[in-house]
């Protein structure tokens, strides 16, 4: 049994919805399990959507086949980077699995996926017959994909393309769609030295075991004045690899050593290094509830951007740091963005 939600217009997240919907899901628990022992899908659905909607009502869910329950609720962002914390803090405040349920923030790989057949416009949908063009740019986190199956022909474009991610998150799970597949698109011709969608795993694992050590690239580019700008990004940088941590924390602090591009040199490029250090001894004592992303210097100032969970206590840790900041008057901006757009040109 499958069952899909739909996304509804943008509102609102509630307070209290998470909290909402498992006190809920305590109380109507042996409803719910009576409906699936009795096939009553139709029923079930009209049971899980309000309360989905009440944790947030653009949430995308699914009763999928479990990986060691029988079922699972899958309550997912689709891919929404907005929405992905919410999914997750509502995975978080679950109960422990059973043999009947568990519960994921993210549609999981299906192991049975090459046995799979889906209604796609009128037409069987099976991944036996779905063969993919594979590109991996060179050093590049991501493998690009160019779909292929035989009733491709017979749909359109959009029908194809939603066939085509679906497929991607049965064969990898939705997250590691997120991480290492780049663009996708759906052709109606097969693409050159096409391989069975079955390989589509093996040629993640390999490319992701090229990125398993902590890696950061120098990049080199001009403020919007025109003045030169060094940027040191972590790569790759993902908001998928930390859904929680939807805090940004913007730390600049101005610096007195300057070169003619306005970039920190001698002493100053000493005390900044020194001030990272610190930061980075500060975040590991957080138990993963923070991370340094990225950090630019242009101007005369430095400016790290740190994302973090806001239930932890980085923004704290940030405003205490910069306290012993001696080059100027440092500040500490503190925000939402769960989409992490204030580092969006360095996003992997």
């Amino acid at each position: 049994m499958r069952l899909f939600g739909r996304k509804s217009e943008p509102s609102g997240e509630s307070a209290d919805g998470v909290a909402e919907f498992w006190s809920w899901w305590e109380g109507a628990r042996p409803e719910l399990d009576a409906m699936v022992a009795a096939g009553e899908a139709d029923r079930l659905a009209e049971r899980i959507a309000p309360a989905v909607r009440l944790v947030h009502p653009s949430l995308v869910w699914e009763i999928a086949p479990g990986l060691a329950a029988d079922q699972a609720l899958v309550v997912t962002s689709a891919g929404d980077p907005e929405l992905r914390p919410v999914a997750h803090r509502w995975a978080a405040a679950a109960p422990p699995a059973d043999a009947r349920w568990e519960f994921h923030p993210s549609r999981q790989a299906n192991p049975e996926a090459m046995t799979l057949t889906l209604d796609v416009g009128g037409h069987g949908f099976g991944l036996d017959g779905l063969v993919l063009g594979l590109r991996a740019p060179h050093g590049a986190p991501r493998v690009d994909v160019v779909a292929h199956h035989p009733i491709f022909d017979l749909v359109d474009e959009e029908t194809r393309t939603e066939a085509t991610l679906l497929a991607l998150d049965w064969l990898l799970g939705e997250d590691e769609v997120a991480r290492w597949v780049g663009d996708v698109s759906a052709s109606r011709f097969p693409p050159i030295d096409a391989v069975p969608a079955v390989h589509l795993p093996a040629v993640v694992a390999d490319l992701a075991s090229g990125f398993r050590e902590e890696q950061w690239a120098l990049l080199e580019g001009e403020t919007i004045g025109g003045a030169r700008l060094i940027a040191t990004a972590r790569y790759p940088l993902r908001p998928v690899d930390h859904p929680l941590f939807d805090q940004h924390i913007a730390i600049t602090l101005p610096y007195l050593h300057r070169d003619a591009d306005g970039l920190p040199t001698g002493p100053s490029l000493d005390a900044l290094r020194d001030f990272e250090e610190r930061l980075a001894g500060r975040i590991s004592r957080l138990n993963g509830s923070a991370v340094l992303a990225v950090h630019t210097s242009a101007e005369g100032q430095r400016v790290l951007h740190v994302y973090a969970d806001p239930a932890g206590e980085a923004a704290i840790h940030a405003k205490e740091l910069v306290v012993s900041w001696e080059e100027g008057r440092p500040r500490v901006d503190v925000v939402t963005d769960p989409g992490w757009i204030a580092v969006s040109p360095f996003l992997s």
